[in-house]
């Protein structure tokens, strides 16, 4: 699973599955992940041919590297099972994780592990191979963030769900993930990002934003998700594909902070070596890098890695 884990997930693409036009043109597109939705963009009507749209064209491929995600219906409702068997069921080979939204206790996530190792022995598929991703929407969700990020080791990924959320606490706002009226100091959305970010950080999981409503806003989309990305969030949904060029750029590092993280790692292997005189704490230019300075370095490399950012400014140790 942490192969997994350190996956990018800059822009995650919501596609409602019943839309067959949406579905094959987000296979086209250059968000990370693509997420086909059989929840809340899907009227209850058309939820059972949203999962035959959705299991064809998982089905017929042509989604490259993308990360590719089911959302299905939340445990409260009359169809999450039959979302799960129909979608692992028909389409589980061609499947990286399912979404589970509104996740509120452990016990859920525990539930759908249960049920995916049932289908994963049934079809033959590899015992924990999809991931779980956990959606946090509401207040007493929240509250079990921790417990819930260790209720599976399949889970990947903790998601905050902002809409739901902020009418599970009375919040004073209509539009999603501005700030509420009257909240003039700060950011009113701090606390809930902070939580999600430490009990995904804890236990090696991804953090996730949830999505800006304002489609055209893309400055907008950018200056929010500017907020979360500079906590340390690895990404953010996208919900038109205006959005997705500025997500993978605000999610990734800036080049210069990438190559500045390599050169970090090359200088303190080499000092700290034999080679280099078995040194714990040495200057890198007009920097002192020590373990901690590697520790940094390790997190943006990671990300710029995973972005696929390539080195323009290679280190070298002094000549002797």
């Amino acid at each position: 699973m942490s192969e997994q884990v350190l996956r990018s997930r800059r822009s995650c693409l919501a596609t409602p599955g019943s839309n067959p036009r949406f579905l094959t043109k987000a296979k086209g597109l250059d968000a990370d992940q693509v997420f086909l939705d059989l929840e809340d963009s899907v009227a209850p009507i058309a939820k059972p041919d949203a999962r035959k749209n959705i299991v064809a064209a998982l089905n017929e491929g042509g989604w490259g590297t993308k990360l590719r995600v089911v959302r299905v219906n939340d445990w409260t409702t009359e169809w999450t099972y039959a979302d799960v068997i129909e979608v692992v069921g028909g389409a589980g080979a061609n499947l990286d994780c399912i979404m589970l939204p509104k996740v509120q206790t452990a016990e859920q996530v525990v539930a759908l592990d249960l049920l995916l190792t049932q289908l994963e022995k049934v079809h033959g598929y590899e015992p924990g191979r999809i991931g779980i991703e956990a959606q946090i929407e509401n207040a007493l969700g929240l509250t079990n963030v921790n417990a819930i990020a260790t209720a599976s080791p399949r889970v990947e990924t903790i998601i905050f769900g902002p809409a739901d959320f902020m009418a599970s606490i009375n919040m004073k706002s209509l539009v999603v993930g501005e700030q509420p009226p009257g909240y003039d100091v700060g950011d009113a959305y701090h606390y809930i990002l902070m939580q999600i970010l430490m009990a995904a950080r804890a236990h090696g999981k991804q953090a996730i934003d949830g999505p800006y409503l304002q489609i055209k806003d893309v400055d907008g989309f950018r200056r929010v998700a500017g907020r979360s990305a500079a906590l340390g969030f690895d990404g953010k949904w996208v919900l038109h594909p205006d959005q997705i060029a500025a997500a993978n750029e605000v999610y990734s590092p800036r080049q210069d902070d990438y190559d500045h993280a390599e050169n970090i790692l090359d200088a303190y292997d080499h000092y700290t070596s034999a080679a280099g005189g078995g040194r714990g704490a040495v200057m890198l230019g007009d920097e002192m890098i020590d373990e901690a300075s590697r520790k940094m370095a390790l997190v943006i490399s990671a990300k710029g890695r995973a972005a696929g950012l390539t080195r323009t400014d290679i280190w070298q140790p002094p000549a002797d």
